[in-house]
């Protein structure tokens, strides 16, 4: 059950990108879709919750779920809906392998903590990765917009390494609530936020969120990508470790950029290819000895089980 919901959440996350894309390209406004997405998703998911009697209405209250959901919401969709007007969804998936090195950056600047050789490494191989994938956009003066959507995407990443970091603390002050709830919560305040976002710099034209694809691109991340998709992830949380419920960020940006140019034909290029596995091993690296416990807790455990029967 854990592998089949492993694999679940990462095909859910590696398509989310291209339900994104589908919708902008259909002329929905991104900051309103992305907007109506989160607090739909998080109204229902947290009235789920309060009528299984795992929250409370005073969790709305708390200003760590406005600050949480600044992060990890209004700072992380708002960029990534308005690059993906620019950027292929494929390549905004890579880039969001991006945040185990930025949540390392942010930690070493900020918290003063001193990482190991290869966690350096491993940020200077995924930034070469970065620079591998926008190299086209600098070279081609015709491409500036992919290049500004490619930054400011990567910059929707800083604002998510900063919330996952601030949700660590959060989650130790609420330590009976369920981290779906604190989830849902957040994604109320962020999709909030998107709104009033969307209310000042976009036109509301409903019509545009009439069509087949908007309306199918909504109701998919609505539902699989922010209700199912979530659940899930803190699920696998739940049952194994954080670090392995996090190694989605090595599979699905490949199932993203493989369904981009298979469903939605993407165009791909070998320095693109070059450039996302670039990225992928460069995360591996700076979270090596996390993911090193990881698989080598269950060779443990099977070597106590041996000593066990042995006595």
């Amino acid at each position: 059950m854990i592998i089949f919901n492993y694999l679940l959440v990462c095909l859910v996350f590696g398509t989310t990108f291209l339900a994104i894309k589908i919708g902008v390209d259909a002329s929905a406004p991104p900051f309103l879709s992305s907007g109506i997405r989160f607090f739909v998703a998080g109204l229902l998911l947290f009235g789920w919750m309060i009528w299984r009697k795992k929250a409370s209405f005073s969790l709305l209250l708390r200003k760590e779920m406005l600050l949480t959901g600044i992060g990890l919401t209004f700072g992380t969709f708002a960029p990534l809906y308005w690059g993906e007007q620019y950027v292929a969804s494929g390549i905004a998936a890579v880039f969001s392998a991006t945040a185990p090195i930025l949540i390392l950056l942010l930690q070493m600047i900020i918290m003063r903590q001193t990482p190991s050789r290869r966690s350096l490494i491993g940020c200077i191989v995924g930034f070469i990765g970065v620079i591998l994938i926008i190299l086209p956009a600098i070279t081609l003066s015709a491409s500036m917009w992919l290049l500004i959507g490619s930054l400011v995407i990567l910059v929707s990443q800083l604002f998510y390494s900063g919330g996952a970091i601030y949700s660590k603390q959060v989650t130790k002050r609420f330590p009976e609530a369920s981290p779906i709830a604190l989830n849902a919560a957040q994604m109320m305040y962020g999709g909030a936020l998107l709104l009033m976002l969307s209310a000042c710099t976009e036109h509301w034209y409903f019509k545009s969120l009439l069509s087949a694809d908007v309306i199918g691109s909504m109701l998919y991340l609505i539902v699989i990508g922010s209700m199912i998709g979530h659940s899930l992830f803190y699920w696998l949380v739940a049952k194994t470790t954080p670090v392995f419920a996090s190694t989605w960020l090595y599979v699905s940006p490949l199932i993203a950029l493989t369904i981009g140019v298979l469903l939605y034909g993407e165009a791909i290029t070998w320095v693109t290819v070059v450039g996302a596995v670039t990225i992928i091993v460069g995360t591996v690296l700076v979270n090596y000895e996390s993911l090193k416990q990881l698989f080598q807790k269950p060779q443990r455990e099977i070597t106590q089980l041996q000593e066990a029967h042995s006595n």
